[in-house]
């Protein structure tokens, strides 16, 4: 009875597991922070860089020099 009392308060002691989880929380949070931008900006980026392949496209003189 008494190892279990005494594995009962290392236990309650040990915050080792509290700690993996705030990192776990925030790891997760910073991910979804970095998908929503990623996936907001994606879509202005790739249209800007569409725009200036077009505009470098009809500059480019027709005989390829």
């Amino acid at each position: 009875m008494n190892a279990l009392r005494t594995l009962l308060k290392n236990f309650r002691r040990n915050d080792d597991g509290a700690t993996l989880v705030e990192y776990g929380i925030a790891l997760g949070l910073a991910v979804t922070v970095g998908a929503g931008a990623l996936l907001t900006l994606g879509g202005d980026v790739g249209s800007k860089m569409s725009a200036a392949s077009s505009a470098l496209n009809a500059e480019a003189p027709a005989d390829g020099s």
